[in-house]
C-alpha cells in the first residue's frame, strides 16, 4: 500500500501526491483576461545545471561546484480558433523586435528587453485536486528561443498544437509547505533555501 493511503479515515490532514495532469501556465504578456491556462497540454518544468571544477592533488582528483546555468523549457499548446495561438505567437515575436525586410531602410532587430517584455511573467503552477497552488514557478526575462506548428494531414484527427522553447535567466520556486532540508523555512523557496 503507498506511503500516503495508510489510513484515510484516520486523518483528514492527509494529502494526494502532486500529480502531473493538475497544472495551469500562464503569460503576463497578453492581453488582459487572455492566458495560456486551457491552452497548455505539455510544459517542462524548469531545471538547472551545476558546472564543476576539477582539481587534482598528487593521486586524488577534488571537484567544485560552479556556476548554475538553468536550461530551456519546453511548452506544448492547443490552438483554438479563438483566441488564435497561431497569431498569438507570431504577434509575441513581431513586439520582440522581428520584422521581416521589405527595403533596405528595415533595420529594427529584436532585444532582449523587447522579447521579455513580449511574454511577460511565465508561471507554471501545480494545483491539487481543490485548485489551490501547491508549487509555482517563475520565470525570469523568458523569451521565445524556437517554435514549431503542428504538421497537417488527412489521416489525423489530433488538435493542432503550437510548441514552444522558451529561454530564461534563472527560476524561482514558491511552494505552499515548508522544505524539509531548511529547518523552518516557510513555503517561499529559491534553491530550497527560505527568503
Amino acid at each position: 500500500m503507498p506511503f500516503w493511503s495508510t489510513n484515510f479515515r484516520a486523518s483528514t490532514a492527509l494529502k494526494d501526491p502532486k500529480r502531473n495532469f493538475r497544472f495551469t501556465v500562464e503569460f503576463g504578456g497578453l492581453d488582459a483576461g487572455q492566458s495560456l491556462v486551457w491552452w497548455a497540454k505539455t510544459v517542462s518544468k524548469p531545471s538547472f545545471s551545476i558546472a564543476d571544477a576539477e582539481h587534482k592533488y598528487l593521486n586524488h582528483t577534488f571537484y567544485y561546484p560552479g556556476s548554475v546555468t538553468w536550461n530551456e523549457i519546453t511548452l506544448t499548446v492547443v490552438d483554438p480558433v479563438d483566441p488564435d495561438v497561431t497569431a498569438t505567437v507570431m504577434d509575441i515575436v513581431t513586439q520582440s523586435g522581428y520584422t521581416p525586410p521589405v527595403d533596405a531602410h528595415s533595420l529594427g532587430t529584436m532585444s532582449k528587453a523587447k522579447a521579455a517584455g513580449a511574454l511577460g511573467t511565465i508561471t507554471i503552477t501545480q494545483i491539487d485536486s481543490e485548485g489551490l497552488q501547491l508549487e509555482t514557478w517563475t520565470l525570469w526575462n523568458a523569451y521565445v528561443k524556437d517554435v514549431k506548428f503542428s504538421d497537417l494531414s488527412y489521416g489525423d484527427d489530433n488538435l493542432t498544437e503550437t510548441t514552444l522553447t522558451l529561454r530564461y535567466d534563472w527560476a524561482k520556486v514558491e511552494t505552499a509547505n515548508p522544505s524539509v532540508a531548511a529547518a523552518g523555512s516557510a513555503g517561499k523557496t529559491f534553491f530550497g533555501i527560505a527568503e
